[in-house]
């Protein structure tokens, strides 16, 4: 690529609502795709037994630190990368790119001791039916001793997110998801000539279809990404460089890890009732990738054009990308909410739902969507923080969130009202978390934005 065609990147010229929808869109279906992955294995496990669907549910929030590692990882180096490119420093630009890759590296190293070492407990903290234990490490030990797939899957796109090549992240995303929907019924139910091997077949395709995919993400940003060089002499670890992604990164991964332990303790409070209901919340967790996707794939999209912008100093596209992801984000939450509204009892028998889960899994669907327009405009509001290196702003709103707020509440709901009530826990928390949104975009605009001239 030219260095004429460098200058004049399309984060920066192009008319801002085109731009956010041009990047956006793709991630946004690419996200919808990643979603395939845990949906696809959930509903042909549910097919096996309740059991077996208790023991992928109850294994959800070590996959949330999987995704909270990668991603909160990815924003740092979306973030720093973009603002590089804005700068048109490629020489460090390069350095951020080989630092993700040897982060990536370092994460799977942590996630495969997990993986060897500490399964069985983790499933006999939750559980003492030893049937689910069992299940559950035949599942999780394969999700996490193979995780190096998804770690570089995330990474490599990342890198061509970041540099506006989103329609190969998302070919990259599809191959993974066709390969993972094509493998499950083959490798659990014991098709074409495979053993039969349940919830351990689940978890082969999966992490088969992510290897595969980042297999080909690398070889994409090899061949056709001209706008970084990945050079083995930048491997080494920079700190200076590593410090930076996390600074914008960290608050994102501690946000995912606040996640991961909320879903462990409520888990707890749900299981005094019944394994249905710890099946309840693991169905909705999965319908909810649904709608919740596209909203963060809309924000993959607007933290690199606000990096970019913010370092050429365009206030002006700053502040309009961010009013149109807001009324983005929040239409596209509406529709969530009209879903689970209307069609609740549906979705659930997805997962091949029982009479007893229907009767209380529609009443906690519902009730839980009343804070989804909220939630809309709480997710690009915690991205614009990060995107200005303020994470421990939306670390923070996370924190009040999931464990000052949700948490409590959904206990002494319980306590006092059973577990019909615990559900109303999920929109009193979006809404304190609404208000601290508020008062974190008016401190980001008379801190950042506000300082940047018009005309810049």
């Amino acid at each position: 690529m030219s260095e004429i065609r460098r200058i004049k990147n399309k984060m920066g010229i192009m008319p801002v609502n085109r731009l956010l929808v041009t990047m956006a869109l793709p991630m946004m279906l690419s996200m919808l795709i990643q979603a395939l992955y845990n949906i696809v294995d959930s509903f042909f496990v549910a097919q096996i037994s309740e059991n077996a669907f208790a023991a992928v549910s109850l294994a959800f929030p070590v996959q949330l630190v999987i995704i909270g590692i990668n991603t909160g990882t990815g924003v740092g180096i979306n973030a720093l990368l973009s603002k590089r490119l804005g700068e048109k420093n490629f020489e460090d630009a390069n350095k951020v790119a080989a630092n993700a890759i040897f982060l990536a590296f370092s994460g799977y190293l942590c996630l495969l001791i997990f993986g060897i070492f500490a399964v069985r407990f983790y499933f006999e903290t939750q559980t003492d039916n030893q049937a689910i234990v069992q299940l559950g490490v035949d599942y999780l030990s394969v999700m996490t001793m193979f995780s190096f797939g998804v770690f570089f899957l995330i990474t490599f796109e990342k890198l061509l997110q970041a540099t506006g090549r989103t329609v190969h992240s998302m070919a990259c995303q599809l191959l993974g998801a066709l390969m993972n929907i094509a493998l499950d019924p083959i490798m659990i139910f014991g098709k074409l000539g495979f053993p039969k091997l349940g919830v351990k077949g689940a978890a082969i395709a999966t992490v088969a279809a992510q290897i595969t995919a980042a297999s080909l993400a690398l070889f994409i940003n090899l061949k056709f990404n001209n706008d970084i060089k990945l050079k083995l002499k930048n491997l080494k670890p920079n700190g200076k460089i590593i410090k930076r992604i996390y600074m914008v990164g960290a608050p994102s991964i501690l946000m995912d890890f606040t996640m991961s332990s909320m879903v462990y303790l409520l888990n707890h409070i749900l299981i005094g009732f019944s394994e249905t209901a710890t099946n309840v919340l693991g169905a909705y967790y999965k319908l909810q990738s649904f709608i919740y996707m596209p909203v963060f794939g809309l924000n993959n999209g607007l933290v690199p054009i606000i990096g970019y912008n913010y370092g050429a100093q365009n206030k002006e596209r700053i502040i309009k990308a961010i009013k149109l992801a807001v009324t983005y984000a929040t239409s596209i939450m509406a529709l969530g909410l009209i879903a689970l509204m209307l069609f609740a009892g549906n979705l659930l028998l997805i997962f091949n739902a029982s009479g007893y889960m229907l009767e209380i899994g529609v009443k906690a669907l519902r009730t839980i969507s009343l804070g989804y327009v909220m939630a809309g405009f709480n997710i690009v509001a915690l991205s614009v923080c990060q995107a200005f290196g303020y994470g421990v702003l939306s670390m923070s709103a996370s924190f009040v969130r999931q464990i000052l707020v949700l948490l409590p509440v959904a206990w002494a709901l319980a306590s006092s009202f059973g577990l019909i009530a615990v559900w109303w826990a999920f929109p009193i928390a979006e809404g304190t978390t609404f208000i601290l949104c508020i008062i974190f975009l008016k401190l980001i605009y008379t801190k950042k934005i506000g300082t940047i001239k018009a005309g810049e």
